[in-house]
């Protein structure tokens, strides 16, 4: 007997239906990848058991994770779908804001929605959002609003990701991926991307002009230094800015070259973050980089996909990994800066 073909419109229905039922109540979750550990520094940053665990599929390409501890929920984004998605254990993942970073007509680009999200010192929900070309907040259970869209008059590439101070600093970075033409697109209003600081009274100020693609960005725990990673296939690395009193930057040093491991996977230093001993948990070459306070490569949570971003949730010591498709997480041993 010949079985009936899916259509499109039954296959489009099943894509939605399982991203709202992957996970559920399960506690047994399937496994990707492996930690590569090389360094014994590893041992005490993580569990010799301790697995990748796959949370949620069926993603277009997820992004820029965050936790929300008011109500223990992992929010991220789902670039090219134009969607938040929210994470909740025993629940599974579902559809939380859409649009999430376009609220035009019309096609823009691939990548349109928000990217980079974070959560400020008062609760609110921070976005980076490369449609609108904006950086939006949100208090929960409200509607959005803009935070800031252009610099000097001129509108902003595609604001990607963000870091935000116990001083309520924001600083951002403002590549051009979610422009259609990127580069080139005849709507582009600043010739580079920058990294910019957003303080409390709404003034912007440049951190730097001089990174092409500049993208995950990073505090450290004392909050006297700036990571910025910068997803150039000619240079893959990240960056260190040190910042004075006021939150300004000097001159930026290279702390991290990934171009030397590229054996271990595809794509370039994208979202990062920081624990409280001082490794820089950076994803990139085929899944999350880390890297010791001096600058050293000693482990690796390879997950075999291209891997966007990462966030530190639960009680600080679980980091959730976007990987494409995938929601992951592992737990370590260490908890991560805002915590």
């Amino acid at each position: 007997m010949k079985t009936k073909p899916i259509s499109i419109t039954a296959l489009a229905l099943l894509t939605l239906l399982s991203i709202k039922l992957q996970g559920q109540d399960s506690t047994n979750f399937p496994t990707i990848g492996e930690v590569l550990r090389f360094d014994r520094k590893v041992d005490s940053l993580i569990a010799k058991d301790a697995k990748i665990e796959v949370l949620a599929s069926g993603f277009a390409w997820g992004e820029g994770p965050v936790w929300v501890e008011d109500g223990g929920f992992l929010l991220f984004s789902d670039v090219h779908r134009n969607q938040v998605v929210k994470w909740t254990e025993g629940v599974g993942a579902e559809v939380y804001l859409e649009p999430s970073g376009y609220t035009g007509h019309g096609t823009y680009s691939l990548g349109l929605g928000s990217n980079g999200l974070a959560i400020d010192d008062e609760g609110r929900l921070i976005s980076c959002e490369h449609g609108d070309r904006r950086l939006s907040m949100m208090v929960f259970g409200e509607g959005k609003r803009t935070l800031v869209d252009n610099y000097q008059g001129k509108r902003f590439n595609s604001p990607n990701d963000l870091a935000i101070g116990r001083t309520g600093r924001i600083y951002f970075t403002d590549p051009t991926y979610g422009l259609p033409d990127r580069e080139t697109d005849p709507t582009r209003e600043i010739d580079f991307a920058g990294v910019y600081l957003l303080d409390r009274i709404g003034n912007v100020s440049l951190i730097t002009d001089e990174l092409r693609f500049p993208n995950g960005v990073e505090l450290s725990h004392d909050e006297r230094t700036l990571y910025v990673a910068q997803s150039d296939p000619d240079n893959p690395i990240v960056m260190a800015y040190p910042l004075d009193n006021n939150g300004e930057a000097g001159k930026g040093t290279l702390f991290f070259d990934a171009k030397p491991h590229r054996h271990l996977g595809e794509g370039n230093p994208d979202g990062l973050k920081i624990d409280q001993q001082g490794n820089l948990w950076v994803t990139g070459n085929g899944g999350v980089m880390i890297i010791d306070p001096r600058g050293k490569l000693i482990g690796h949570l390879s997950t075999g996909e291209k891997t966007a971003n990462c966030a530190w949730g639960d009680n600080g010591s679980t980091l959730y990994i976007t990987a494409d498709m995938y929601l992951c997480r592992i737990k370590t041993k260490v908890t991560g800066r805002e915590f």
